[in-house]
């Protein structure tokens, strides 16, 4: 095992008294001594011997003075003494060059003094040759090798010292066989050699000198050998003792790597300075600071220092030595490991360069990617997915269809995309994205009008930023046009386009040449002023053509309601000719303005009204029904008598469908008048408040039937309700809208909603009751030449259901009932065909062969209280029990109350009766001590005749 040196004393007698010792000059704080350590112990408890083989750890630290009269420079540095001198040096972390130089040192402490062939190298003259009377430290004396005097070496000699002085001294000293420095030169040999390729061998070597070479080769490079470093006589004498070479040695064979820093070094700038600061696990890290100029002069002049020339100064930290110089023993040496040091230096600056090279464009990539996450990205083309070739489907099927010739809507980039790329430009992506998870319930935004599909089975609620909203800060203002605008504007799209097919084209052609319509967006926030836009556009552009209108715009009035100032700043800027209303309209509770005021007339005004009102998320976020009664009484007071049309937009989730449904039975019962052949549907308990002389009027779309909703027989919420009418629209997703979702590249984005559109003051045209109507649509209208009316035929609620031979469709019939149409291809080829290519929401009008009836799966109702409250077989009863608490009331046959049947809420339930059951126990024991203490009172009175 080692020993720790606790003085110089200690460190001296350890000398003296030990064979060989190996020292391992240590630091705590040194990283490299920490990883050796253990390796370092094992070779001591393996080699100690006493008085022969001593291992000693030195710490640089506390024993200062030991560690610089052995010049220790670096750590960890092991040195080898043997008799008291240093034979041998390892500095680093080096575990095969440390075993390796203990096993040969292990040996010298066995034989006491020298012997073998183990450190037995000869000394060396300055010019290279093998000393004769004394031997190198820890090696034996060798024999002396005769001198031969011989003419040519007088001669040469005798020229060289001429030239010294007459001729180029520089030359001729660097020729001398003096210097130390000087390359050896292979008689018989151009070039280096291999260590397999031997150079030939001088002829002026002895044996012992040949043989002091490969010792020497073999101490300092081990078992491997440099390029061209023996010559043929030296390299086959290094066969003949060692074996071949494993491989060309490297520079980590010889510690090059690991005292790489200990060349010359260039001077350091006069403004820069270092501190040392030790890291939490004990490293010392030196920290480079620059000074400022001023305290660096100041310093200056308070400390005067020597000037040194600045050439002098470069010169002397070039010829600074440096690790090669350091532990060559010879030229021969000193020349290899120059070479191996050049080639480790030229390796480093290669790595160093690849490094650079790899972290530049890593810096690069991070900048470009930090410039991306800085900046909105860019739109990109694409192409819009068509349907089938239409030619190939049956007139009525094409234009039943509820999607439009495109499968995916393409948002207006000029009208809508890049008016608002250019708002968020101005916040940062990361800020708009937090804001809208904020505002419209987390990732993915859950609560905008686009519900992800992931959370259609979470939480039921309605728009968590609504357009009408007066309080919006600037970043919840962006938020709103990139979370909102791109779903609501697709959404709205959708529905325009069904309705502009049922209610024809002639109208609105008609009302354009007229002076326009007046249209009130009050929700989506000016997205449905743009999809409305596009629609005008397009019937503007027909007239046009036909040359029965001029102008560049098409007429009409816009107004859109928005609450907040900030969210109107933004919204402006993509509506021209708009008029903002901070909130809906109220015409309800507002009196004429006639008779009594300062400034009325003798007339009432004229009360505005729209021809379109787009109401979009107005009552699912109000969860009172009066509340929805009270917003739908406001709508409808604001549209137009003559043929107006409102439009209300949910989501597609059931209590989405319940808030549309709500509307639609409330405006049929209350607000509308019956159609021919339809019962009249009156209120079971109306309100005399919200009733209203009835007018005409009639359902647009979806419905083709203008009674009860078959999918909400009973009004309100139900619970557990797997059928209610919804519809899709695909879109092509913003690249700003894509970021805000967090769903990267993908642009292909969805919107499920549910709606209804009523039109005011103008019937239905077809004389058919609903049953006629559905018998007739069930026979099929393939070979009919008539013009049909699309507004009698039933809509698909499902996708179809696609079997071999035959396709089955779920309908809504124009009789009020869901049923489940089978159109084989035995009924007709076409219908087959048609069917198999038809959509959810399309119109059919080619028959069925059977159909069957299909019930409405509502859910159980708000308050049916179990499944087995009203079919149940036992009525329910309430016993009365009297008990040690007092009169308890339970509910016998009642349903049994329903407990989730996870451990987390049986656990709840088990404390809950615990707590229950204590505090009842809590009082029982209460009582009780109050009638004992009743008790003793009772008997100290009667004991002292109180009684």
């Amino acid at each position: 095992m080692s020993v720790n040196i606790g003085s110089e004393a200690e460190w001296q007698g350890l000398l003296s008294g030990t064979n060989v010792v190996i020292a391992d000059f240590y630091a705590d704080w040194c990283g490299p001594c920490k990883m050796i350590a253990p390796h370092y112990e094992k070779l001591a408890n393996e080699h100690s011997r006493p008085k022969k083989v001593a291992f000693a750890k030195i710490n640089v630290d506390s024993q200062s003075g030991i560690a610089r009269a052995n010049a220790v420079s670096a750590m960890p540095t092991f040195k080898i003494f043997h008799g008291g001198n240093c034979i041998e040096t390892i500095k680093g972390a080096n575990p095969a060059a440390l075993t390796q130089a203990i096993t040969n040192a292990v040996k010298l402490g066995g034989a006491g003094k020298a012997s073998g062939n183990v450190f037995q190298t000869p000394g060396r003259k300055l010019g290279g040759e093998a000393l004769g009377g004394k031997a190198a430290p820890g090696a034996a004396r060798a024999p002396a090798a005769p001198i031969s005097w011989r003419f040519g070496w007088l001669l040469n000699a005798l020229i060289v010292f001429v030239g010294l002085y007459l001729f180029d001294p520089y030359k001729a000293a660097e020729k001398s066989v003096f210097n130390t420095h000087r390359p050896a030169q292979a008689a018989g040999s151009k070039g280096e050699a291999t260590a397999t390729t031997p150079a030939t061998p001088a002829p002026s070597a002895s044996p012992e000198e040949i043989e002091q070479v490969v010792r020497d080769a073999k101490q300092r490079f081990r078992d491997t050998l440099p390029k061209g470093y023996l010559n043929q006589e030296e390299y086959a004498l290094y066969e003949r003792l060692y074996g071949p070479p494993l491989r060309e040695t490297l520079p980590e064979d010889v510690g090059i790597d690991t005292h790489a820093d200990m060349g010359p070094r260039p001077p350091r700038p006069d403004n820069e300075g270092t501190v040392i600061r030790q890291l939490e696990d004990g490293e010392i890290e030196e920290i480079s600071y620059e000074i400022p100029r001023d305290q660096g002069e100041a310093l200056e002049s308070e400390v005067p220092v020597e000037q040194v020339d600045e050439k002098d100064s470069m010169n002397l930290a070039q010829h600074a030595p440096g690790y090669v110089d350091l532990v060559a023993r010879n030229q021969r040496e000193y020349d290899a490991m120059q070479k191996l040091s050049k080639d480790f230096e030229e390796s480093q600056r290669k790595q160093r360069e690849a490094e650079e090279k790899a972290a530049a464009k890593e810096e690069e990539e991070l900048q470009r990617q930090a410039e991306e996450s800085r900046t909105w990205p860019e739109e990109e083309e694409y192409s819009q997915k068509e349907l089938a070739d239409t030619r190939r489907f049956h007139p009525l099927s094409v234009e039943g269809r509820f999607y439009d010739e495109l499968v995916e809507l393409a948002l207006p980039r000029d009208q809508l995309i890049t008016p608002i790329r250019e708002l968020l430009d101005r916040t940062h992506i990361d800020h708009v994205k937090k804001a809208a998870e904020d505002a419209f319930g987390g990732a993915g935004l859950p609560n905008s009008p686009a519900t992800p599909s992931w959370n259609k089975t979470g939480p039921m609620k309605g728009v968590g930023l609504p357009a009408d909203q007066r309080h919006m800060t600037e970043i919840e203002a962006d938020a709103f046009i990139a979370g909102s605008l791109p779903p609501a504007y697709a959404s709205t799209m959708s529905i325009l386009k069904e309705v502009r097919k049922r209610v024809g084209t002639e109208w609105l052609q008609t009302r354009l040449k007229a002076g326009g319509l007046n249209v009130l967006d009050a929700g989506s926030g000016g997205a449905g002023l743009i999809a409305w836009d596009e629609i005008v556009r397009a019937e503007w552009d027909l007239l046009k053509e036909k040359g029965e209108v001029r102008g560049l715009e098409p007429p009409g009035k816009k107004t859109v309601v928005v609450g907040s100032d900030r969210l109107r700043h933004r919204v402006k800027t993509f509506l021209e000719n708009t008029t903002f209303l901070p909130r809906l309209p109220d015409y309800e509770h507002s009196g004429e303005m006639r008779g009594g005021h300062l400034d009325a007339g003798d007339k009432p005004q004229v009360r505005k009204s729209y021809d379109i009102i787009i109401a979009s998320h107005l009552f699912l976020n109000e969860e009172q029904d009066h509340y929805r009664q009270a917003i739908l009484n406001n709508l409808w007071s604001l549209l137009n008598k003559d043929g107006g049309l409102l439009i209300v937009v949910e989501k597609a989730h059931p209590r989405g469908f319940e808030a549309v449904a709500h509307a639609r039975d409330t405006i049929l019962k209350q607000f509308l008048l019956p159609q021919a052949g339809q019962p009249d549907n009156l209120p079971e308990n109306p309100n005399p408040a919200y009733q209203r002389e009835r007018e005409p009027g009639h359902v647009v779309a979806p419905c083709t039937n203008q009674g009860v909703c078959p999918m909400y027989q009973i009004p309100g919420k139900s619970r557990g309700r797997k059928d209610f009418c919804s519809f899709n629209q695909r879109f092509v997703r913003p690249a700003f809208y894509s970021q805000v979702l967090g769903s990267g590249q993908h642009n292909q984005g969805d919107v499920d909603f549910s709606y209804v559109a009523i039109r005011r003051g103008v019937e239905k045209k077809s004389s058919l009751t609903g049953k006629e109507a559905t018998n007739t649509a069930f026979k099929g209208f393939e070979n009919t030449e008539e013009k049909l009316d699309m507004q009698t035929l039933p809509r698909s609620i499902m996708r179809p259901l696609k079997r071999k031979g035959h396709v089955t469709l779920d309908l809504c019939t124009p009789e009020g009932r869901l049923e489940r149409w089978t159109v084989p291809k035995s009924f007709s080829k076409l219908a087959y065909h048609d069917a198999r290519k038809s959509r959810w929401g399309d119109l059919w009008a080619l028959g069925a062969k059977t159909r069957v009836p299909r019930e409405a799966r509502a859910g159980r109702g708000p308050d049916d209280g179990g499944k087995r409250a009203g079919q149940g077989s036992k009525p329910r009863r309430v016993e009365i029990t009297m008990g040690p608490g007092g009169i308890s009331a339970g509910e016998k046959n009642a349903p049994r109350e329903r407990r989730a049947k996870n451990k987390k809420n049986q656990k709840k339930d088990l404390i809950k009766e615990l707590m229950e059951a204590e505090e009842e126990e809590e009082r029982i024991i209460s009582k009780q001590m109050d009638e004992e203490v009743e008790a003793q009172l009772a008997l100290e009175d009667k004991k002292h005749g109180r009684l």
